[in-house]
């Protein structure tokens, strides 16, 4: 079974957009208001002819990089405050309400622009994962050059980073590197 198969879409949708920069390679994907929108309209979250500005990008990934941050604090890390503060005042700007459909209660936009719709729809899907109890699972790698997203799906919900062959074996190998250099150095001085 694919990995994805296991991970609930609102879970997914967070962490994909966690994903949309690669901080291991430095690769942004959202370089432009037009991609952002692209990015949001291809999950249905904006209408594909939505126009959004310069300001809405750096708003968009503000929020981004705050929902690593809480996602960093999910796998154990200390966060930074100031990361939080800085999702806190762009999530403050969404005009919310709740709105019923076929599926029960959601967060929705009462009114704003384009980029707070795409906002509402990431706040109604930090909601249903709260409601759901995949909002502890989303989590970021522990590797300090990776931190990709990664939803965790072991069972006591302990797994550290985002694949054990590749971040995984690399901070293990690093570890067992230092251990046995330490121990050479401790028996040399002897």
């Amino acid at each position: 079974m694919h990995e994805d198969a296991v991970i609930p879409p609102p879970a997914r949708l967070l962490r994909d957009f966690v994903n949309s920069y690669e901080p291991q390679v430095d690769e942004e994907s959202l370089t432009s208001p037009d991609r952002l929108r692209d990015w949001f309209a291809a999950r249905r979250l904006l209408p594909a002819g939505a126009r959004l500005a310069p300001s809405d990008l750096s708003r968009a990934l503000t929020v981004r990089e705050g929902l690593r941050a809480v996602l960093l604090g999910h796998a154990g890390h200390a966060v930074d405050p100031g990361d939080l503060a800085r999702l806190d005042a762009a999530l403050a700007e969404v005009p919310l309400r709740l709105a019923f459909d076929a599926d029960g209660p959601r967060l929705a936009v009462n009114g704003g622009g384009p980029l707070d719709a795409a906002l509402a729809g990431l706040a109604d899907a930090i909601r249903r994962c709260g409601e759901d109890g995949s909002w502890p699972r989303l989590k970021v790698c522990a590797r300090d050059t990776c931190r990709w997203a990664y939803y965790d799906a072991s069972r006591n919900q302990a797994r550290r980073w985002c694949s054990m062959a590749g971040c995984g074996n690399y901070v293990k190998m690093r570890r067992a590197y230092a251990a046995r250099t330490r121990r050479g150095s401790s028996t040399g001085d002897a």
